[in-house]
């Protein structure tokens, strides 16, 4: 395979197959990653466990495959959540042409927040705790956008303050988190965290490059 379209009828019929199979609370997804990071999501069923639809950007965590911060193995049945705090058990299979390079992936977002519900109120019955499994931190977004908001937010989270009160290594470690997470791999990046930190786009990638020396020479000493 060469690419999606070389695979395209059966693929889709593939993503019907499984949303049919699981019912209106399974969302199952077709992104083609050789296409804008913006408009990766080429076919898609049961959007509206997401509210996402063709035409939408791929996940914070795709993000990081392509850019090799995250290794690109298939994943299957973790936990994510979506904006509004639903629970998913999720899935996802990478597809890759003849080299073995990534080029799209399925993705299967099963809805479980009613069964986990339930779940609670039996064991609240039964008296008999149950520990919680940790949610994977994957933002479902309908564009590129709300990825760099959703990185910006946990970038505050991370350092403790608002990029604007930041100072000069403060900054840095930003830069570094935002990198770390193949953030600049999208082309509205800059721009974005110019705002954010409040510099100017020469001392954002002056930081940057700081920032990107440390990190080879802390994975060379490693």
């Amino acid at each position: 395979m060469k690419d999606i379209q070389d695979e395209w009828s059966n693929l889709k019929r593939l993503i019907c197959m499984i949303a049919e199979q699981f019912g209106p609370r399974c969302e199952v997804v077709l992104h083609d990653l050789d296409r804008d990071y913006d408009h990766t999501i080429v076919a898609i069923k049961n959007g509206h466990i997401t509210n996402r639809k063709i035409g939408g950007s791929g996940s914070n965590l795709g993000l990081q495959v392509l850019d090799g911060k995250r290794e690109a193995g298939d994943e299957y049945n973790y936990i994510t959540q979506t904006k509004d705090g639903r629970t998913l058990r999720s899935s996802t299979f990478f597809l890759r042409d003849d080299n073995g390079r990534v080029i799209g992936s399925i993705c299967i977002n099963y809805d479980i927040s009613d069964l986990m519900y339930a779940n609670e109120v039996f064991q609240e019955f039964l008296m008999y705790p149950e520990s919680k499994k940790d949610v994977e931190p994957e933002i479902f977004a309908n564009n590129v956008g709300e990825i760099l908001e959703h990185l910006t937010n946990q970038s505050t989270e991370f350092i403790g303050k608002d990029g604007r009160e930041m100072d000069k290594e403060e900054k840095i470690q930003a830069l570094e988190f935002f990198d770390r997470k193949g953030a600049f791999l999208i082309s509205k990046a800059g721009e974005h965290f110019c705002k954010y930190l409040n510099v100017s786009k020469y001392t954002l990638y002056n930081y940057l490059e700081i920032a990107r020396t440390r990190m080879r020479e802390s994975e060379g000493k490693a």
